[in-house]
This record gives structure tokens, C-alpha cells and sequence, in this order.
């Protein structure tokens, strides 16, 4: 396996042992008020910013920061971690976790959580709404009663019961979004490369061409890794069904803007809509710059797929849950990154918590430099992940510094946290 680098030595002395009114939180583009709560009761410090910083502000900022929270447009890049001496965890408060050099944060024993699950109905919803607008042609009868102009045609407008959807992505919003659309009548295919179980009567495709000849409204719910970037171009425009509606809720990166514009000024598309963009202002009242702009058969939203006060609220205690419990425990449940642990806490011990390379013996070797120092071991959990292990162990209250400067001297160690 690769050689692993160490973290800085400051990190290693500040994260050694944190009172919990020393840990400094950072959180950026305006994370809802229930995180800042939380984080707040579980007594730490936080500083929370309406907008998103670019690499250079975050590098400026992120000198002592031991939580770091973002949403979708800050990119946490290898750049930014190696600047983080003190950084323990960071938490996308959102689905995605492209906009973080992932394999970095891990490789500095960096946890990084977020919430898969807490805004799927709102995406879900929205998708919904659109699908009908679009369906109805609603937003162009919209557009000519403000303009004056009554228009009471049934031309090119359509019920969904009947039409059917193709759904490219069938995680966890894909398969909500497929239930409900059966609910109200639609057929449901669907089309993902990893093996996904069909939910109701909906049908798998054996390839994107496939789902895209016989599709009558085409949804894309897809990640962001680098893989997927231009993932749906002219090419899958043109092979889409005419008169057909297209949906990007999923990441901007993913779709050929200009090609999706060719097909919808031509014709060939009915309309669409799209929340996500290759490039997205960093905050409020910045403006906005696509190529569909100015086409009245598309409705464009700013990102907002996951933005109901619900959502927001849930997103906000989840992720902020998981990060207080990462610091005040070494729970790593649900992380995305680090093998999940959870080990119940014993009142008076500590709790050393190790990240390390995965290579056989490294508990047998954490346990005899404490046996050696005589310290008593209480409760142990190890788990791996790939490149990675993750230990939590409780001890008795006999620590010796000398046992932590052995344990942090282990050619396999990438981090070492005493809790108490």
C-alpha cells in the first residue's frame, strides 16, 4: 500500500487533549441555525459565515479550526487540509462530499461526515413539481398572463399519469423519487451502473441508450466525482426522444449546458429544468450566468433542490450530532471516510482513539506498549476500511505520556486523539 504521511507535529500537541470550550468551529455558507445551536450547547466556539470561500480565504482561515461545516461550493482541497493544523473533522452539510479532497482527509486522519439522507424528500419534491410544470406547460401559460396574453390551449400540454420517467440514478433519491412517481401514475425505468434493487413495478435498463429512447421525461441523479464530468451531452440529448423534458437536480459538472440549449432551441426537447451549474456564484445577490437563460421552457432554480426550512433544519442537527459526537466520543458512524465505531462510554476512563494504516499487528502492537506501561485496557473496537484502521480503546486512568509518545511513534499511526 502507499506510504502514508504523517500529520504536522502541531496537530499532534493540540488535538492531543481538547477541553471541549477550545474547539473552534468554522461553519460557511449559511448552515442553518439548528447547527450553529447544537455546536454551540455542546460548548464550542463558533464562527458561522453567510457565504462560501474560495481556496485562498478558506487557506487564510483555517489556521486553528477544528470543525470546519460547507454546504456544496466550497472546495476543500488538499491545499486547504495541509493548511489545517488543527482540523479533527469536517462536515458537509448536504448529500455530497465531491467538493472534498476525500482521499487527502483521510490519508491527515480527517473525518468527514455529511447527510445522505436528510434532504432526499425535498430534491424528491421538487423534481415532482417540475416534472408536472413542465408536463402542463405551466410556466410558459405563467409567462403570458403576466405579459397579458390569455391563452386557454390544451396544445403540448399533458397529464403525467401514463408517461413514463427514466430515472438515471437510482440512490437514494432515484428510489424515492421512482415510488412516488408511480404514485401518481407514471411508468418508472431506470438506469444505474451499480446494482440497484427496482422498488414497485419500476424497470431496470440495461444501458443509458436504452432508458433514453423510451423515456418520456429523462431525470438525473448522479454524483459528482471527476468520472462523471460532461457525463451527459450532445450525444444523450440527441438520443433522447423528441418532445422529451430532461431534469438536472444532481451536480452541474455532469451535464453540457450548451448541448442541452442546442436541443431545446431546436425543438428536439419539449424543456427542462436545471438546479445545479458547472459554475455557481459564491453567495446572494452575485449574478448568475448560464446559457439557458432567456428560454421560456426552462426552469432554472439556484441549487435549491435540498433548501426547505425542513431539510435545512434536519441537515443542520444531523451533521452537527455526528461531528459533537466525533469530538466528545471518536464515533465515526455514518463517516464517510473512516471505518464506523461506536463504542459506549465508560465514565473515569480515557478513551485513546488511533487512526492508522491497515497493515496486520497494529493491535496487537497498540496493546503491548499499554501493557508495558501497565495500563489496563477497559473496552477496545477496531474496524477497517481500506487503506485505513480505526481503534478505539479505554483505559484506565494510569496514561502515561510515555505510552501516548509510543503510540504516536508507530510507523503505522496517521493519528492519535486522547479523550477523557
Amino acid at each position: 500500500m502507499p506510504a502514508l504521511r504523517a500529520a504536522p507535529t502541531a496537530i499532534w500537541s493540540a488535538m492531543t487533549m481538547v477541553d471541549q470550550s477550545q474547539v473552534r468551529v468554522l461553519l460557511l455558507e449559511s448552515i442553518h441555525p439548528e447547527a450553529v445551536a447544537r455546536l454551540t450547547a455542546a460548548g464550542f466556539a463558533v464562527e458561522s459565515l453567510r457565504d462560501a470561500l474560495d481556496e485562498t480565504e478558506l487557506i487564510s482561515r483555517i489556521g486553528g479550526v477544528h470543525l470546519l461545516g460547507i454546504r456544496s461550493k466550497t472546495q476543500v482541497t488538499a491545499k486547504v487540509l495541509a493548511a489545517a493544523d488543527a482540523l479533527l473533522a469536517v462536515g458537509a452539510f448536504c448529500i455530497g462530499t465531491d467538493q472534498i479532497d476525500v482521499a487527502e482527509a483521510s490519508a491527515a486522519g480527517v473525518a468527514v461526515f455529511n447527510a445522505p439522507f436528510s434532504n432526499t424528500r425535498s430534491v424528491v419534491e421538487l423534481a415532482l413539481a417540475e416534472i408536472i410544470a413542465l408536463t402542463r406547460r405551466l410556466t410558459e401559460k405563467n409567462a403570458e398572463m403576466h405579459g397579458g396574453l390569455w391563452n386557454k390551449a390544451a396544445e403540448g400540454s399533458h397529464e403525467v399519469r401514463g408517461r413514463r420517467l427514466g430515472i438515471v440514478g437510482y440512490g437514494n433519491i432515484g428510489t424515492q423519487l421512482s415510488v412516488l412517481a408511480e404514485n401518481l401514475g407514471m411508468r418508472v425505468s431506470f438506469y444505474d451502473t451499480a446494482d440497484r434493487l427496482a422498488l414497485g413495478n419500476a424497470a431496470r435498463c440495461a444501458s443509458l441508450d436504452a432508458l433514453l429512447a423510451d423515456s418520456d421525461v429523462v431525470t438525473l441523479h448522479v454524483d459528482g466525482r471527476p468520472g462523471n464530468s460532461g457525463f451527459f451531452g450532445a450525444a444523450q440529448f440527441a438520443r433522447m426522444r423528441p418532445g422529451s423534458l430532461f431534469l438536472n437536480l444532481s451536480r452541474g459538472i455532469v451535464v453540457d449546458h450548451d448541448a442541452l440549449r442546442d436541443h431545446l432551441v431546436s425543438g428536439h426537447l419539449a424543456g427542462a429544468a436545471v438546479d445545479v451549474f458547472p459554475r455557481e456564484p459564491k453567495g446572494r445577490g452575485e449574478e448568475f450566468a448560464s446559457a439557458l437563460r432567456g428560454l421560456p421552457n426552462v426552469i432554472l432554480t439556484p441549487h435549491i433542490g435540498g433548501s426547505t426550512e425542513e431539510a435545512q433544519a434536519d441537515i443542520g442537527g444531523f451533521v452537527a450530532n455526528k461531528l459533537t459526537q466525533f469530538v466528545a466520543e471518536g464515533t465515526t458512524t455514518l463517516s464517510v471516510n473512516l471505518p464506523g465505531v461506536a463504542l459506549p462510554v465508560q465514565p473515569g476512563h480515557h478513551r485513546i482513539v488511533h487512526v492508522h494504516a491497515n497493515t496486520p499487528g497494529v493491535l496487537a502492537q497498540v496493546n503491548r506498549v499499554l501493557a508495558d506501561h501497565a495500563v489496563n485496557v477497559e473496552g477496545q473496537l477496531l474496524s477497517t476500511r481500506g487503506e485505513y484502521g480505526y481503534l478505539i480503546t479505554d483505559v484506565s486512568a494510569n496514561l502515561t505520556a510515555d505510552a501516548l509518545d509510543r503510540l504516536r511513534g508507530m510507523s503505522q499511526t496517521v493519528r492519535l486523539r486522547v479523550l477523557s
